[in-house]
C-alpha cells in the first residue's frame, strides 16, 4: 500500500470538550506524517484511570478537544518509506508515549518514558505543532519507534491492557531485580494495574499478598487471580500479621492514603513502589524507613523495550487480562463506572466493531 508521507488524513474519534469529561463524536485532521511513520487502523483501546484525570482536568493541564486512550491495538495499513520494523497487515500496539528527544540520557538508555521532552499519545503537542490525539478513534499515525508488534496469536483485546497496566507492573519488577522466584510481594489496590500485578508476580513465582480497603474482593483475589494472601488495610491485627514480611509493595492506589502501614509491612531493604497519580502530598515518619533501610520509589509505565518484554512474557506464560469489552458509544458510562471502581478489571473499547464512523461523521467539530 502507498506511503503515509504527504497529504492530509482525517480521523474520527470521541473527544472530551471541557472538564465535565463527557465524550462525544469528533472529526479532526491527523498530524503531519513522515518517512518513519506508521498509519494504524485502530481495533481496540483500553481505558485507564489516568484517562479520567485527563478528561476532567484533575491535573490542571488538559487541552480540549481531547481524544483520550493510550492502550491502543490496531492494524498497520500504510508505512513510511523508512519504516523497517513493520509491514502492512501487522497487528501492533501504541502506549502512553509517542515521542521523545532521542538524545538525553534516558533516551540513550532505552528509558524514553523518563525523557523530559516526552510526547504523550494524547493531550500534548507533536513536533509539528499539531495536537496529539489518542486511541478512541478510527486511526492514528505514530513514529515506528513507539509502536510494538503484538505477539502472533495473542487476542487483541487481551493485548491492550498490557500496553499500560501490564508494563507499569513489569517495569519496576525488572528494574529493581524483583523477578526471581520465592520473593514475597504485596499488591496494594486491586484495579486494572493491581490485577495485572497479581498475575505477573505469580507467574514470576512470587508469594503475593493483596492489600485492599475492604473484604469485597477477597474471593476474586484468592480464587480467580491466584493470590496467596489477602489483607484488609483497615484491620490492624491483619496488618500487624504481615509486618516486616514483604520484599516489595506495588502501590497502585490513585488517591491520597497513608504510607506508614505499608512501610511497616516491608522487610529490611524492602521497596514501596508508587504508581498512582495523586495530586495531594503524601506523608510518612522517617524512622519507618531509616530503621529498615527501606525505599520509597516511583515508577512510570515502561519503555518500549520493556513493553515488548512484557508482551512476550505474557504470551509465554499464557497470562490474560480480566476485561470487559464495551462499544464506543458506551464510553461515558464506562468512565462513570471506572470512577466508582465498578469494573473487573479493565474496560477495553471495541473501536473497530463500533458505529464510530456514522456517529462521528454527523457530529460538529
Amino acid at each position: 500500500m502507498g506511503s503515509v508521507e504527504g497529504g492530509e488524513k482525517k480521523a474520527l474519534g470521541w473527544a472530551a470538550r471541557d472538564p465535565s469529561g463527557v465524550l462525544s463524536p469528533y472529526s479532526y485532521t491527523l498530524r503531519s506524517t513522515g518517512p518513519d511513520d506508521v498509519y494504524i487502523k485502530v481495533i481496540c483501546c483500553g481505558i485507564c484511570h489516568t484517562d479520567i484525570h485527563q478528561i476532567k482536568n484533575d491535573l490542571g493541564m488538559s487541552n480540549y478537544p481531547m481524544v483520550p486512550g493510550h492502550e491502543v491495538v490496531g492494524e498497520v495499513v500504510e508505512v513510511g518509506s523508512d519504516v523497517s520494523k513493520f509491514t502492512v497487515g501487522d497487528v501492533v500496539g501504541v502506549g502512553v508515549i509517542v515521542g521523545c528527544c532521542g538524545s538525553c540520557k534516558p533516551c540513550s538508555s532505552d528509558l524514553e518514558q523518563y525523557c523530559n521532552k516526552r510526547i504523550w499519545s494524547y493531550n500534548d503537542v507533536y513536533t509539528d505543532g499539531k495536537p496529539t490525539q489518542g486511541g478512541f478513534a478510527d486511526t492514528m499515525i505514530v513514529n515506528q519507534k513507539f509502536v510494538v508488534k503484538i505477539p502472533e496469536g495473542m487476542p487483541v483485546e487481551q493485548a491492550a491492557p498490557l500496553l499500560c497496566a501490564g508494563v507499569t507492573v513489569y517495569s519496576p519488577l525488572s528494574h529493581f531485580g524483583l523477578m526471581s522466584s520465592g520473593l514475597k510481594g504485596g499488591i496494594l489496590g486491586l484495579g486494572g494495574v493491581g490485577h495485572m500485578g497479581v498475575k505477573i508476580a505469580k507467574a514470576m513465582g512470587h508469594h503475593v499478598t493483596v492489600i485492599s480497603s475492604s473484604e469485597k474482593k477477597r474471593e476474586e483475589a484468592m480464587e480467580h487471580l491466584g493470590a496467596d494472601d489477602y489483607v484488609v488495610s483497615s484491620d490492624q491485627a491483619e496488618m500487624q500479621r504481615i509486618a516486616g514480611s514483604l520484599d516489595y509493595i506495588i502501590d497502585t492506589v490513585p488517591v491520597f492514603h497513608p504510607l506508614e502501614p505499608y512501610l511497616a509491612s516491608l522487610k529490611l531493604d524492602g521497596k514501596l513502589i508508587l504508581m498512582g497519580v495523586i495530586n495531594t502530598p503524601l506523608q510518612f515518619i522517617t524512622p519507618l524507613i531509616i530503621l529498615g533501610r527501606k525505599v520509597i520509589s516511583g515508577s512510570f509505565i515502561g519503555s518500549i523495550k520493556e513493553t515488548e518484554e512484557v508482551l512476550a512474557f505474557c504470551k509465554e506464560k499464557g497470562l490474560t487480562s480480566t476485561i470487559e469489552v464495551v462499544k464506543i458509544d458506551e464510553l461515558n458510562t464506562a468512565f462513570e463506572r471506572l470512577h466508582k471502581n465498578d469494573v473487573r478489571y479493565r474496560f477495553v473499547v471495541d473501536v473497530a466493531g463500533s458505529n464510530l464512523v456514522e456517529e462521528a461523521a454527523t457530529a460538529t467539530n
